[in-house]
């Protein structure tokens, strides 16, 4: 099964990476959800929760603002924000 391999940074330090089958964001325009094979994007990150269906430790929340969104054509989801920290893991 595809995954997504995701990374998400702030300006001063990493926040989160690894596989996921599921990403949700707000951005500027809305908010958006990215599956394997998402055609590539590029996005402005808006404020709000970020939520990883992580594949080795279930559901990972993020609060960010500010920043951008970016979906490659292998499956590489990278977000990076102005100010992002964890939430909840579970």
């Amino acid at each position: 099964m595809a995954e997504l391999d995701v990374q998400i940074v702030a300006s001063d330090h990493a926040v989160w990476q690894g596989k996921a089958n599921e990403i949700t964001a707000r951005t500027v325009e809305g908010a958006v959800g990215i599956l394997p094979g998402h055609t590539p994007m590029l996005a402005l990150l808006g404020e709000g929760e970020v939520v990883i269906k992580s594949v080795e430790s279930g559901t990972v929340k993020a609060h960010a603002s500010g920043g951008f969104f970016s979906v490659d054509d292998d499956d590489k989801v990278t977000i990076v924000a102005d100010d992002a920290d964890l939430t909840t893991e579970a």
